[in-house]
């Protein structure tokens, strides 16, 4: 269970990565985006479980950051992936929906790449200021054995 987080970072990875493989034109911006809003949902949760947080079974980025808000201080600007939750749910499957353009996808796109960055870069620098406190503590340990000798 304990690097249960890099499992969904890795997940999170390859959906972005599904997310920009336009192969083809029958392969449509809609099902493309919606990876994008799975690798970012995917990265949340993966943040989360770094936490020691059992993740909301949800495709809502909204409650997502609102769970990971009590535990992180999140920039403001992670408000802006919300509008990939329209990706999760209306856009997966045929319907009443406007078709999603080269434009919003890219966009889609862009936000996606950014913020499972953000997310990655997050727990990299939390991992190492954890390994720095650890080590400080074991010379600060070190120091106090030689001084009481």
């Amino acid at each position: 269970m304990e690097n249960d987080y890099k499992i969904w970072l890795d997940r999170a990875k390859s959906s972005l990565l599904i997310s920009k493989t336009r192969t083809d034109e029958n392969v449509f911006y809609e099902d493309l985006c919606f990876q994008a809003q799975q690798a970012v949902e995917k990265s949340l949760k993966g943040l989360l479980i770094f936490y020691n947080v059992d993740p909301e079974k949800t495709h809502n980025l909204v409650s997502l950051i609102k769970e990971l808000s009590k535990y992180i201080e999140l920039p403001k600007e992670i408000d802006e992936t919300v509008i990939l939750n329209d990706y999760a749910i209306q856009t997966r499957y045929p319907g009443d929906y406007t078709p999603v353009e080269e434009e919003e996808y890219n966009n889609a796109i862009m936000l996606a790449e950014k913020w499972v960055k953000w997310i990655d870069e997050k727990i990299k620098g939390l991992i190492k200021k954890s390994k720095e406190n650890a080590e400080q503590l074991y010379l600060d340990n070190m120091e106090m054995d030689r001084s009481g000798d």
